[in-house]
Formats: structure tokens, sequence, C-alpha cells
């Protein structure tokens, strides 16, 4: 069974920033392209990032646009979402996920992380 596992979250305040980490020890993630979201209190789930197995990074929401990156660390097995000038509105769940496709793109993604918390407050 695929297995994500997420870290980094917490408590930050506004204009702080946060690195978080997905990284799984099944598999090695440098051959897929792996997904960032996130899920506020009471919305529905959003697709934020990704990165393809070829680096490209394509951004689906334009409120994490500037703020917001997707890096990979191939010595590490892991992909990282920095986000820098955190906003309240940013506060979430964050999943990472992967369709296990080499591509990114809007599909079903079957693999997922039990997520982080990021809460965004002064």
């Amino acid at each position: 069974q695929v297995q994500l596992v997420e870290s980094g979250g917490g408590l930050v305040q506004p204009g702080g920033s946060l690195r978080l980490s997905c990284t799984t020890s099944r598999f090695t993630l440098d051959n897929y392209a792996i997904a960032w979201f996130r899920q506020a209190p009471g919305k529905e789930r959003e697709y934020l990032l990704c990165i393809s197995i070829a680096d490209v990074h394509t951004n689906y929401v334009d409120s994490v646009k500037g703020r917001f990156t997707i890096s990979r660390d191939y010595a590490k097995n892991t992909v990282f979402l920095q986000m820098d000038n955190l906003k309240p509105e940013d506060t979430g769940v964050y999943y990472c996920a992967t369709g296990l496709l080499n591509w990114c793109g809007d599909y079903e993604f079957g693999y997922w992380g039990q997520g982080t918390q990021v809460t965004v407050s002064s």
C-alpha cells in the first residue's frame, strides 16, 4: 500500500513561513508527479501545486502564486512545499498526493498522506 507522510505543519503568525515535507519509504518519489492540496475548515479540498518528474511546477490556485513553491530533494526522497508570507486564510490541513503518473494534471490522485495542520494566526 502506498503511503505518503507529511510533516512540518504548525502554528505561525501572519507573514511567517513554513516548509512542509512529503516523503515515503515505499517508493521513489522521483518517478512520479507529486501534488499538494489543502482543506480549509468548512471548505472543499483545493489542488494547490504539482511537480512533475521533469521538475515542471504547476500552480492551480491564484491565491498562493508568488508565495508557495514546490520542490524536490532527490537525495532525501522528499517533496517540499515552501510557504512564505502566510495569511490566516492559508489555515487548513495540507496533504501531499500522487496518482503514480509522471505528469501533473487534473486527474484522480489515488494515494494520499494523512495531512499536516497549518494554522496561521496572531
